[in-house]
Formats: structure tokens, C-alpha cells, sequence
């Protein structure tokens, strides 16, 4: 009986604990993972343009103006009447800012400009896959989709970890494989050889 009671309450002491570090704010691991709408909405706003991404951008009842824009090696799409604009880094509500000043400035009366993206800059994965290289990357994508658009694992692929270099980043970032980990435009994922 004596031992039991020890039990419960050593049980009570770490679900206490627990629920204490959670309500703290606890000790927490960045992962890349899309399982909180509100954080997956928050990403896709802040996106900043790159090279290799295509957008479309509408001028309200000018369709001559509008079109579809790939960002060039320099960084920027051309546009009639106004040319050149800088993209990369830019989310796409400031390159709507950014057409809007411009076309107001001697062009159009009170423009009105949508952008969206409709092709990301590709992915590349390396390592232990059939078929390592550049492939088309698609919203959402996890890295085990990444996997298998590259024909699959070898018999030498280490399958508990992935590694990832972010396209503005210095170095890579190990995670857990999993579907719970996602790529990002422009990422490098590399999937290392295991151990025997």
C-alpha cells in the first residue's frame, strides 16, 4: 500500500512539473513543422522573394501592365512602362507597395496592384538518394516528399536524421526525419549515410 501511495505521488510531482513548464513556456525545439495553422499563415505573409520565383502580378484594369514575372539571377522582374524593380527580399505585399509608387509616379491615376506567387524557386537534395539534384518545390512539401521525388532512399541512407541548409543560411540544421519536417524554396536537404 505504502508503496503505491509512493508511486501516485511521484506521479502527481511530474504531471505537476510538467504542466508547469508547459504553462512557462518550457524549454522548447525548433522544428519545421506545419502543424499550427496560425504559424503556417505567419509564414507564408512574411516569404521573401529569390531568385528562380515566378509571380503574377495584376494592375486592376490594366491588362497590359499585368502578367507573369520570373526573378532574374540580378534579383529583379521588368515590367512595362516602369522597367526594372528590385524583388528579392521583399514579401509580396511590399513588392505590391513597391509597383504602386512607381506607377503613380507619372503613369496611373490611383493603382491598384495584386501580386501573388504561382512557382517557388526550387529545392536541391543530396546524399543518399536515387536521384539527387534540383526538383520543383510545391507548398507544404515535407522532406519525406522531397525523398521520394528524388526516387527514394539508398540502402546506405541514414533515415532518423536530415540535415538542412536554408538558402539564407551559414550551415546546416539536423532534424529528426520525419513528415512533420518541411522543406523550404531554395533549402538544400542533404540525407547522410548511416552508421553500420
Amino acid at each position: 500500500m505504502r508503496s503505491f501511495r509512493s508511486l501516485a505521488a511521484t506521479f502527481a510531482i511530474s504531471l505537476a512539473m510538467s504542466l508547469a513548464a508547459c504553462q512557462s513556456g518550457g524549454p522548447v525545439t525548433a522544428t519545421r513543422s506545419g502543424d499550427n495553422p496560425a504559424q503556417s499563415a505567419r509564414s507564408a505573409q512574411a516569404y521573401a522573394l529569390g531568385t528562380g520565383d515566378q509571380v503574377r502580378i495584376t494592375v486592376f484594369g490594366q491588362p497590359d501592365l499585368s502578367g507573369e514575372f520570373e526573378v532574374s539571377g540580378a534579383g529583379a522582374i521588368s515590367m512595362p512602362l516602369i522597367g526594372q524593380i528590385s524583388v528579392v527580399g521583399k514579401t509580396t505585399p511590399s513588392l505590391e507597395q513597391a509597383i504602386t509608387v512607381k506607377l503613380a509616379d507619372g503613369f496611373l491615376r490611383e493603382p491598384r496592384v495584386s501580386a501573388e506567387v504561382i512557382n517557388y524557386r526550387p529545392f536541391y537534395i543530396l546524399g543518399e538518394v536515387s536521384t539527387p539534384g534540383e526538383y520543383p518545390y510545391a507548398s507544404g512539401l515535407s522532406v519525406l516528399n522531397a525523398v521520394a521525388s528524388a526516387g527514394g532512399f539508398t540502402y546506405r541512407a541514414n533515415k532518423k536524421t536530415v540535415y538542412i541548409k536554408s538558402i539564407d543560411g551559414l550551415d546546416e540544421e539536423a532534424f529528426q526525419l520525419n513528415s512533420q519536417v518541411l522543406v523550404r524554396p531554395g533549402d538544400t536537404v542533404r540525407i547522410g549515410e548511416r552508421l553500420f
